[in-house]
Formats: C-alpha cells, structure tokens, sequence
C-alpha cells in the first residue's frame, strides 16, 4: 500500500502551523482600526524614499543585482570595511531563517532571552531545534537581563544565542560588558538590534563583530526608518561568517525596489532623525502621562512600543485590550507571566492616535 503524504513530512515540521498575526489581520479588514500594536512606524516613507520607489518601479521587469551598492553604504554607516561584511534579507525575518538553517541541526540548541520576539521559536522549530528560554528577571518594577543564566544555559547542543538589543519587548538595553562574555564562549552569537535607532548606533554592538567572528549583529528597516511593508533587513559580521551564510540564500531575495528604497532611507538622515526625534518625544509623553496611575507598571523604552504591566492594579491585560478595540485601537496582548496575567503593550503611532490612547487608558483606570 502507498503511503500517506503526511507521512512523508519531516517529523518536526508535522503539526506546525503557518504563522498568522490575527492583529495585522484584524488591521487590513478593519483600516478604521487605528494599529498601535505592531511596533510599526506611524509616519509614511520620504519623498526621498518615494522618488526611489516610483524609479525602480519602472525597472521591476529586471532581476535585481547583488546590492554591491546598499551593502556598501550599510558598512560605511557601520565602520566595516565593505560589502562582503553584510548580508541582505528580505526582511530581519529572512535573515534569522537563513542564519538558523546554516548552524542549527535537528535536537540543537538555541538559546533566547525571554520574554522577546517570537521569530526566534518560529525558526528553531522549523529545522527541529530545541528551544531553551532563559528567563529575565523582574525585580523593582523592571524586566532585567540574566546573562549569568544564559552562560550556564550553554550545552554541548548550543549552537545559537540570540539576544535582542534593545529588546522586544520590554525596550532596555543589556550591559556591553555581557555582550563580551557570551561572544568569548565562541557560540554563534546573534544581536538583533531591530530598534537600535531610536538610541543611536553608539549603543549599538557591531564593533564586536570586528573582533569576535562568532557575533552577527542584525538590523532592519522596518522600525525606525518606516519601512515594514518593503521587507529589508540585513546582518553584520566578518566577511567570513557572512560569505558563508549568504551562500545560502535564495537568488534574488531582495526586490530591485526594496534594495533601492532601502538604499534611499539609508541615505536620508534628516528623515531618520525626524521619525527618531518624533518617536522618542512621544514615548516621554505617554509614560509621563500614565505614570500617575496607581500600580500600573511602565517599562521606560528605547524603542517604539511600551510594555506595561496591570497586575498590580487588579485589572487584566486581555480586558484593556477588548477596551481598547471597543474605542476603535488595537492594543498588543501579551502571555501570562511572572504571576501576572495584566501585561499589554502598545506601538507608537501618531500625536493624535497616542493622545487617544492615554484619554482611553486614563479612563479605563478611572483617572479620567
């Protein structure tokens, strides 16, 4: 008798679903819905981004080339010698995957700092890696990193650790002097650094790479410089580590028109200053004005969402979330952690949209 088609599929792909973000969903059907939980940029691209768009639009019957050019302005931005310490992905999300299918073999480890962004679990299961999740620590109304715990965490079986910088999504930074330690292991060390923008790359860990050939430090433009829905990201390290993952890349990954725009946004600081100063004085103004509510827990960020933790007030996050919807925003939910089941976060969005969000929550908690 023949066999069955399910019988054919790889053990540890069996059972897995397709990922779908029932929020971004939501959004699309509903684009009354104001979207404040993607970490998604509220301004539009620049005109500068625009023209490029609008230019290699017209060239979009034509494969794109190797991104000699981006790829070099990214290392000139980054101090690295040229092109070949960079590597292009269709967005941060390609990169993890073609990172992970370089190193990670079935029953290896990697190990996540959590809580953090979920791509992480996403393509460890895929290849039927074991996922180990070390917990941060939550002291003193803060979420703080436990690099002691990760070091003990590494196995023979580790073959990745991912740490996000700032991380998603609790928005702090982890001290440099840790980022030394784990990348002195020799385990292949990722740094996602989606948000270092809205510090500046004087925060960022990219000169490790220069030194330690283990480190790869990833970015994307979908956050800072608004670019979500073009799906460019890319990783830094040295050129021997990058050669080698590249080389597994599909052909053509990135689009003629993202590698271009990308390229446009790269090169148009005033526009990243602007979304950065927009953004950092918008997430002074919300966690200055919901500071004053009893218990509620505000985790200051270096990014463009807040995390806030509502157990301590009684009220649950679910609960502000369906309150939220019912006044036309999409919130964030967050898991049940730390014995607490009030955590929700939201993304930045526009002066309105975050004056909107502060009436509704001041409401919520009776502070009106």
């Amino acid at each position: 008798m023949a066999k069955q088609i399910d019988e054919y599929f790889n053990p540890w792909v069996k059972g897995i679903s397709m990922y779908i973000s029932s929020h971004i969903e939501l959004a699309w059907k509903n684009p009354d819905l104001h979207r404040m939980m993607s970490n998604e940029n509220p301004n539009p691209p620049s005109p500068k981004v625009m023209e490029a768009i609008m230019k290699f639009a017209e060239m979009s019957n034509r494969y794109p080339d190797q991104g000699l050019v981006v790829r070099s302005k990214i290392a000139e931005i980054n101090g690295l010698e040229g092109p070949e310490n960079v590597m292009l992905g269709n967005g941060s999300s390609e990169v993890f995957d073609n990172i992970f299918r370089c190193f990670l073999g079935t029953g290896e480890e990697v190990i996540q700092h959590t809580p953090c962004f979920g791509i992480y679990k996403l393509r460890c299961n895929i290849l039927g890696g074991k996922l180990v999740s070390v917990p941060m620590v939550y002291k003193d109304n803060q979420l703080l990193y436990d690099p002691g715990s990760i070091l003990e965490s590494i196995t023979e079986k580790t073959k990745i650790i991912v740490v996000a910088n700032p991380n998603n999504p609790t928005g702090n930074f982890m001290d440099r002097e840790h980022f030394v330690t784990i990348a002195e292991t020799g385990v292949p060390f990722i740094v996602d650094e989606a948000y270092i923008e809205y510090s500046g790359l004087g925060k960022s860990q990219v000169d490790l790479v220069k030194k330690y050939k283990n480190v790869l430090v990833t970015r994307t433009l979908s956050k800072a410089y608004g670019l979500a829905g073009m799906r460019f990201g890319y990783v830094l390290g040295h050129q021997d580590v990058i050669s080698q993952i590249a080389a597994a890349l599909l052909p053509w990954n990135v689009s003629t028109i993202s590698m271009w725009a990308g390229y446009a946004a790269l090169e148009d600081t005033e526009g990243l200053r602007d979304r950065v100063e927009f953004n950092n004085r918008e997430v002074a103004y919300i966690e200055g004005a919901l500071s004053d509510i009893p218990g509620l827990v505000i985790f200051h960020s270096n990014a463009n969402y807040i995390l806030f933790d509502a157990g301590p007030t009684g009220k649950r996050g679910s609960d502000i979330l369906e309150f939220a919807l019912e006044r036309g925003i999409i919130f964030r939910g967050e898991t049940e952690k730390y014995g607490s089941d009030g955590w929700f976060r939201i993304t930045i969005g526009t002066e309105e949209e975050n004056r909107m969000a502060v009436s509704l929550l001041r409401e919520y908690f009776g502070m009106g």
